[in-house]
């Protein structure tokens, strides 16, 4: 079969691969769609601490089941699928206390192990959702569960003010789930682009931070108060700073990104402010299903979401124009059909 393999930074090819072997209780997909993300790119410039080389990349996947031989009755051939990327080992601290997506020993597609841009992928059907929606569709499903995840995290509701940092694919999941909880929701980036379909898409106050004074208009928007809650999905030691900074007194600061360089905090105000500072992980369950209720329920916007897709023979090219030009795409799709 056809794969994407990411051979070392800056040098990602299609080459011929050993189809998978299906094993007892596994299922055998055929691969229908791949999007690119932030961390593939970050593997593709050398900047991705998990990833070894060689690697085939792709977590991001809508599938059709070829073969079931689990004995999951969801999953009879035909059906189509969005699928959660991540291992969990069962016996580490995380998985005792049902919190897989945080399996210290977690291996996700295209990262630790070998992912889905290929023909052909084997995987086990508890990391499987049906669902009757678009190839597109079910390909934004996993992005927009991490972001998600971490609304569960802030604890987010209604009577909330949540900040997000970030339009990226993660950001907007974030943006999306606090919007769906009712929160009154303000998305953070320096792209107009971004923040101008966030803002159409939810509904929500856009700040482009390169053009206005951060503080000020949380101030302005919050009464002086700041946020109650506030998302990193970003990943820089500014915005790792910030988020700490601006969040109101007893806030909760939740971190997906990780930032590239190390950060230096004033630490007092963790103290001072007595906030609540969370790790967001990967996803769960529920995060999968409640992104699959709100795209059936029309409430996900797609084809705007989605900048440019390819077929998987232009993929390494489309890879080293996003690094090019990171700003100039939202999101990128890899076709196998």
């Amino acid at each position: 079969m056809k794969a994407l393999v990411l051979k070392k930074p800056g040098k990602a090819t299609i080459e011929t691969v050993p189809d998978p072997v299906l094993t007892p209780g596994n299922v055998l997909l055929r691969v229908r769609m791949v999007g690119f993300c932030g961390s593939d790119l970050n593997s593709f410039r050398g900047l991705n601490p998990l990833v070894s080389y060689p690697r085939i990349l792709g977590h991001e996947v809508s599938a059709t089941v070829l073969e079931n031989i689990s004995r999951d009755s969801r999953l009879s051939a035909g059906t189509e699928v969005a699928v959660s990327p991540y291992s969990s080992c069962g016996k580490c601290a995380s998985c005792l206390r049902a919190r897989t997506n945080a399996c210290q020993f977690n291996e996700t597609l295209g990262v630790q192990r070998d992912g889905a841009l290929s023909d052909f992928v084997a995987l086990p059907p508890e990391r499987l959702f049906p669902a009757s929606l678009t190839f597109k569709e079910l390909c934004l499903v996993e992005p927009l569960t991490v972001g998600f995840h971490a609304a569960s995290r802030g604890r987010i509701t209604a009577s909330d003010t949540v900040a997000v940092f970030g339009c990226g694919g993660v950001g907007l999941g974030a943006v999306a789930a606090s919007s769906s909880r009712g929160a009154r929701t303000i998305s953070i980036d320096v792209d107009d682009e971004k923040l101008d379909f966030a803002r159409v898409a939810f509904g929500v106050i856009a700040i482009n931070s390169a053009r206005e004074s951060l503080r000020e208009r949380l101030a302005e928007i919050t009464d002086g108060r700041g946020p109650d809650v506030i998302i990193e999905a970003v990943g820089t030691p500014e915005t790792f700073r910030a988020a700490v900074e601006e969040v109101a007194y007893t806030g909760r600061v939740v971190y997906i990104g990780y930032s590239k360089q190390p950060v230096s905090y004033e630490t007092k105000q963790f103290v001072q402010k007595e906030l609540d500072i969370l790790g967001s992980r990967n996803a769960e369950i529920e995060d999968f299903n409640a992104v699959i209720r709100l795209f059936e329920a029309g409430k996900l916007p797609v084809e705007q979401f989605v900048s440019l897709v390819v077929p998987l023979e232009e993929a390494p090219e489309a890879l080293r124009s996003w690094s090019e030009n990171p700003s100039g795409f939202k999101k990128i799709l890899v076709s196998l059909d």
